[in-house]
């Protein structure tokens, strides 16, 4: 992004006109002022980062509601997701128990995850997580989404490609 001291203008004026707005409008929602106070900052962040013009005060605050929306449900399976783990975690013997460094890279890790998850087409993510969690045939799993067991090798090798990208980047060798 090329910055420049309209644009710069422009986004002060925007924060400064809406962010107390915002504030309410995600504190409503997470019903938590320091939470909502972050997602405002990540809000904006966004916009520097894509910045655009809008008509009025109406298509401003509409944006940055949008904006907003999505950073709320990013933290709600974020935090959906953590719970899980958590709550299989403290079904685990103590010994077993990670440290906190582990504990923050496991959940980044499965953050991670959730999100390349979330980037494969529905049905290749269907076959993938009926695969590797329920251990269920190409047959079996062809038969319950409905396609040919060609088309689930296919979903398969899709997904796979998908987690060797993402391995890839956590251990940085790609750089986006």
């Amino acid at each position: 992004m090329v910055s420049t001291p309209e644009v710069n203008a422009s986004i002060q004026t925007l924060y400064c006109s809406h962010s107390r707005w915002l504030l309410g409008f995600l504190y409503r929602r997470l019903g938590c002022r320091c939470e909502a106070a972050d997602l405002v900052q990540d809000t904006f962040v966004r916009i520097i980062q894509r910045p655009r013009s809008f008509d009025g005060a109406n298509g401003e605050r509409s944006y940055l509601a949008t904006i907003a929306r999505g950073l709320c449900i990013d933290t709600w399976r974020r935090q959906r997701l953590e719970r899980a783990w958590l709550e299989q975690l403290a079904l685990q013997p103590e010994a077993v128990q990670p440290s906190p460094e582990q504990h923050a890279i496991i959940v980044e890790t499965l953050h991670e995850i959730d999100a390349m998850l979330l980037r494969l087409p529905s049905k290749v993510r269907q076959a993938f997580l009926l695969a590797q969690l329920d251990g269920m045939a190409y047959r079996d799993i062809a038969a319950h989404i409905g396609v040919s067991e060609r088309m689930i090798k296919k979903y398969l090798a899709q997904a796979l490609l998908h987690c060797a990208i993402l391995e890839a980047e956590l251990d940085g060798v790609l750089v986006e």
